[in-house]
């Protein structure tokens, strides 16, 4: 780096810089490039495997999926407004769960439970109702219902599951349970498994596929074994098209004139080089 800065390039090109530290100097020179950008105001271009490096030091990040961009945005909007279902899968730790689901009569049918579709969908409910849907639900939009308000339960829905394992990491629990994901068309599903195994080798998928993951309110009480009863919050749960993977209810994220000529009207090779974090 300091052989670089001397140099006073345009750009820095970064290929896993970190990738051979320990965890606790990994997090001590990531703050240290991220304060180094900074006072040179440098554009860095940076390539990382590890999300959480790509979501601390991108101002905008661009998501690969076999040498094909699939999404450039600020890490908020990859991680609020995924742009299909290998972004959402790839962004969030642990990953988010996935399960066919029907749409009708604007009302959703999930493996384990059924719902009304709230309010803010509603007057999207036909692109729903016309697509083999799979919905996706982050671990923290789950909580153990005995630890939910009237006022907040009211937002969401519970549903009985029994409890694989628990992992408890003293600010955080994951709850592991099983949900059979049946219902989906082959194809579609042969789709997902596609995308499935590809996150799998990217480390951020269990082979355990069924397993549903929660992270919960370590204040909960339930224990291995129990038929514990979850809250889901449904203003949360992601809509994909199970054939194609596309976000049915994606919006991109609102960009400045600037931002829209850097990422809007050029191709992708050039808007992964202007990019300030790629992954």
């Amino acid at each position: 780096m300091g052989r670089a800065i001397v140099r006073d390039p345009a750009a820095f090109l970064l290929d896993e810089p970190l990738s051979n530290l320990d965890a606790k100097l990994r997090l001590q020179v990531r703050g240290e490039l991220a304060d180094l950008q900074r006072r040179l105001n440098a554009t860095m271009v940076y390539v990382t495997h590890d999300q959480v490096e790509a979501m601390t030091l991108g101002d905008r990040v661009a998501l690969l999926r076999r040498g094909v961009v699939q999404q450039v945005a600020t890490p908020k909007t990859l991680y609020l407004s995924p742009a299909n279902i290998f972004v959402a899968g790839f962004i969030g730790s642990p990953a988010m769960n996935f399960f066919p689901a029907k749409v009708e009569n604007g009302r959703v049918r999930l493996p384990m439970v059924e719902y009304d579709l709230p309010e803010h969908i509603r007057p999207r409910a036909r692109a729903l109702e016309s697509a083999n849907v799979t919905a996706g639900i982050r671990p923290e939009h789950f909580e153990d219902v005995a630890l939910v308000g009237a006022a907040k339960r009211a937002e969401g829905i519970g549903f009985k599951a029994k409890i694989d394992r628990l992992e408890w990491l003293g600010s955080e629990l994951f709850v592991y349970f099983l949900v059979t994901r049946q219902g989906a068309r082959e194809g579609a599903s042969t789709g997902l498994r596609a995308v499935a195994s590809e996150l799998r080798e990217a480390g951020v998928r269990e082979e355990q596929e069924e397993l549903t993951v929660a992270r919960i309110d370590p204040a909960s009480d339930v224990a291995e074994g129990d038929d514990a009863e979850f809250w889901i919050d449904t203003n949360r749960v992601y809509y994909f098209d199970a054939d194609t993977g596309e976000n049915l209810l994606h919006i991109e994220d609102e960009m400045t004139d600037a931002e829209q000529r850097e990422t809007g009207h050029v191709d992708r090779e050039e808007t992964t080089t202007r990019t300030q974090t790629s992954q």
